[in-house]
């Protein structure tokens, strides 16, 4: 072949090249209009469900961006975007992970700091985020994600059916007084249980509930040496209190349900008492029966021998390093996490729908402090009193973490476990059975990670 025709060639190979490269570009981050497209990977909690449907404000404040969502159960979203980060594939350019995954994950290089972006960004204002909020999602002294919402955990009760049954619920209730309560207040006959506690397995269902009972009947997951605790005397008392109690007063199939299906519960009026995350004491009211929203009441996480026990969480938005669009994803962040986006959420979808628990700022909103009266100064009051550095009685060799162990091997362990005790729930196994087994499953994890020598 000539000389000019093989260069000729050559060009409109490489040109081809280019144009299947920029096309690429354009499928992946814009649109033929030129804009700039993100992916957001969501939790299906009510309160995201909110910002999905407010997102016309974003985009309008915006035009250069558009947001794509991917909105998944808890269970899936962590193995989705985790496998995403891990192999940096580059498939969501933000990715809402909880306060367990901020420290492992931007120890691995997944996500970005984000403290420059908040210096050129005075409007969101870092100084307002609650500081034991903001100290769960940093590492390192940088913050690596932005608060959506912030929580701890407390019980949810009816009144009404507290005074039918003749007992009253101290505002500080120990866990007997609960299982008491939970006796006399359940009416089987009438479709409503006494209580309704996680059964559903996963380390963020319903280990995190049992988790905060082990650590306030004493027990914990590892002593110094990292070895496992869990057949001890003190944790087997825990989660023999917990499975007897959600077996014998509990909602029905209560090794299938989570959070979703005991909100469910409480908002139809089946079940008289429910311990889980403060989060949700804004939509048990919002979407609860006549009868439920005229008598909700709040109390601080039940306790057996420490002064509190509730858990500290954030669910928050990071940006990831695999992102091609980093700065339209802190844009995002910047609005879903501001205190404009919390007074829009009120506004537009009522202020039981805000993200509560991540900024000082929203405890003085007037419309808000009418409407979450009965739970607002309780929720902060947990959260201020969660010791996450700290939640047992007994010292631990990990650190941070209430109701999760803050370490990479917790996913696998939590969520074996988890299952066990599920098993447990369901009568297919006893508990002594499910605690060995878990026992023996922990030690092989830990020791396999050079943590147990």
């Amino acid at each position: 072949m000539p000389r000019n025709k093989r260069l000729l060639t050559a060009l409109l190979a490489v040109g081809t090249l280019f144009a299947v490269a920029a096309c690429s570009d354009n499928s992946a981050g814009q649109d033929a209009s030129g804009k700039t497209t993100i992916t957001v990977a969501l939790a299906a909690n009510p309160q995201m469900k909110t910002a999905e449907s407010l997102i016309s404000d974003f985009e309008q404040k915006n035009p250069g961006i558009k947001v794509k969502f991917t909105v998944l159960p808890e269970n899936d979203l962590r193995p989705a975007v985790t496998k995403d980060v891990a192999t940096n594939s580059g498939q969501y350019d933000v990715a809402m992970i909880g306060s367990y995954e901020v420290p492992i994950w931007a120890k691995n290089g997944w996500i970005v700091p984000l403290d420059d972006y908040v210096a050129k960004d005075p409007a969101w204002d870092a100084t307002d985020v609650l500081q034991p909020i903001k100290d769960i999602v940093s590492a390192s002294g940088k913050l690596y994600a932005a608060p959506f919402y912030g929580s701890s955990s407390f019980l949810i009760y009816r009144k009404d059916l507290a005074q039918k049954a003749g007992v009253t619920i101290p505002e500080k209730p120990t866990w007997d007084q609960v299982a008491a309560a939970a006796a006399k207040m359940d009416d089987k006959s009438n479709g409503v249980s006494g209580i309704c506690l996680r059964g559903l397995p996963g380390w963020g269902q319903n280990l995190a509930a049992i988790t905060t009972v082990i650590n306030t009947f004493g027990g914990r997951w590892f002593d110094e040496q990292w070895r496992p605790q869990l057949t001890s005397p003190e944790t087997t008392r825990a989660v023999k209190f917990y499975v007897d109690l959600v077996r014998a007063h509990g909602q029905p199939d209560a090794a299938k349900e989570g959070w979703e299906g005991c909100l469910q519960q409480m908002t139809q009026g089946k079940t008289a008492m429910w311990y889980d995350d403060t989060v949700f004491a804004g939509p048990a009211l919002q979407d609860g029966i006549p009868a439920v929203k005229d008598n909700l009441a709040f109390a601080l996480a039940p306790v057996d021998k420490t002064p509190a026990s509730g858990w500290l969480w954030a669910w928050a938005l990071a940006v990831t390093k695999s992102s091609k669009h980093q700065d339209a994803a802190w844009k995002f962040i910047s609005w879903a996490t501001s205190k404009d986006y919390i007074k829009l959420a009120g506004t537009k979808a009522g202020w039981d729908a805000i993200p509560p628990g991540s900024r000082a700022s929203t405890y003085d909103i007037p419309e808000y402090q009418e409407a979450a009266k009965s739970y607002a100064g309780l929720t902060l009051t947990s959260i201020n009193t969660a010791n996450p550095k700290q939640p047992t009685v007994q010292p631990v060799p990990y650190c941070c973490g209430v109701q999760y162990v803050q370490i990479p091997e917790f996913v696998d362990i939590g969520d074996y476990v988890s299952q066990q005790i599920a098993g447990a729930i369901s009568g297919t196994q006893s508990v002594p059975d499910a605690l060995q087994k878990s026992q023996e499953y922990t030690e092989k994890v830990v020791r396999k990670a050079g943590l147990l020598k």
